[in-house]
């Protein structure tokens, strides 16, 4: 138990830090990454295309790799890009405590279906999701439709893997910062 705590101890500072500069990926690595989440996002989301073009932004993380022993943690960088261009980069950084063994690798796409909600989270000096901003996870049916009610929300969260969307999972205490490029 004592090594539980002592590495939670050495983990959560750093989730309070400021996000450290990148220095695994350039801007144009984390592009094509998007580029390529992008794609998928298209193949496995009907409409896909359309919601991105409706939406005033959309941060996109191509692989948020999570692992853990006990305690875990995340971590992934991506883009935001407005009008389809990127006009930022930022990583998320997360910590779990509780029963948890091995990795997983996943891509987060996070609508902003609000401008409102788009210039809040620009504004913000690091961004906690369910704390500065609260995220529908998207609700998606057979053929990769997605419940009409969800894009009701200001920001809406799509989650998958290789093998299609990932179901019960939570961005819930996931912190959001900007990559100094």
């Amino acid at each position: 138990m004592t090594w539980l705590i002592s590495a939670a101890l050495l983990i959560i500072p750093a989730w309070f830090a400021p996000a450290p500069a990148a220095h695994a990926a350039t801007a144009k690595e984390i592009d094509a990454r998007v580029d390529a989440a992008l794609k998928q996002f298209y193949k496995k989301i009907h409409d896909g295309r359309k919601l991105i073009a409706e939406s005033p932004g959309a941060l996109i993380f191509p692989d948020v790799l999570k692992a853990g022993f006990g305690v875990g943690g995340e971590y992934g960088e991506g883009a935001l890009r407005v009008g389809g261009r990127t006009v930022d980069y930022y990583n998320t950084v997360g910590l779990s405590v509780g029963l948890q063994l091995g990795a997983q690798s996943r891509s987060v796409v996070i609508l902003f279906r609000d401008k409102q909600a788009l210039d809040k989270f620009r504004h913000s000096q690091g961004w906690k999701v369910g704390v500065d901003g609260s995220v529908a996870l998207a609700k998606v049916g057979a053929g990769g439709t997605v419940d009409s009610n969800t894009l009701e929300d200001p920001i809406v969260a799509f989650i998958f893997d290789n093998q299609g969307l990932m179901y019960n999972l939570t961005l819930e205490g996931s912190k959001i910062s900007k990559m100094k490029m």
